[in-house]
């Protein structure tokens, strides 16, 4: 291994992944994924989509999830800052409904492994945020699903900068919560 070190967090199965960087006065060099270094980290996810969005400062984009057809993400930022969170829906689990954030830029390099069920998003810090993510499923349109990224029952402690207003969509304006989401489920 050797080429990336991998943090693991709070919640089973997140993971923050910093790959070695090779600079010199030309500039530097990454290997952002390798299937077996990750594979011997405990990441042996096959990626069969990747996925690229610009967005200015304040934008927050989440917490977005698929329902059927769930999705493992490796996210990183190769332009800017975010704060990138994932909330715990997996069903069962001890951290159910926990969230856990990281910073990502295009400084720190680092990458953040978010597995299948659980909802994702983040907060762009920067004037301008480019947002790279693998995908191990194909994205279906008609399965999509979100929570409210200001869920008072999550508790996302985002940091909104001063004086900036928050930019959303027009889905992720009308997200409902987590309470929600479970009867959502309940009821099939």
């Amino acid at each position: 291994m050797g080429k990336i070190t991998v943090e693991t967090c709070e919640i089973e199965g997140l993971k923050i992944i910093t790959p070695q960087v090779f600079g010199d006065a030309r500039g530097y060099f990454v290997e952002t994924y390798n299937y077996n270094d990750f594979k011997e980290a405990g990441i042996p996810e096959v990626f069969v989509q990747d996925n690229q969005s610009a967005s200015k400062k304040g934008v927050l984009r989440g917490l977005h999830f698929q329902k059927q057809f769930p999705q493992d993400k490796l996210v990183r930022v190769i332009k800017g800052e975010v704060f990138d969170v994932a909330v715990d829906l997996r069903e069962g689990s001890k951290t159910f409904g926990q969230w856990y954030g990281v910073v990502l830029s295009e400084e720190n390099k680092k990458q953040f492994f978010v597995p299948k069920n659980f909802a994702h998003g983040f907060l762009v810090l920067s004037d301008y945020a480019e947002f790279c993510y693998k995908c191990s499923d194909f994205y279906h349109p008609e399965d999509e699903g979100g929570i409210a990224y200001n869920d008072p029952e999550i508790g996302v402690e985002w940091p909104i900068p001063e004086g900036v207003e928050v930019i959303l969509s027009e889905k992720d304006a009308n997200r409902g919560g987590l309470k929600e989401y479970i009867n959502e489920r309940k009821n099939g």
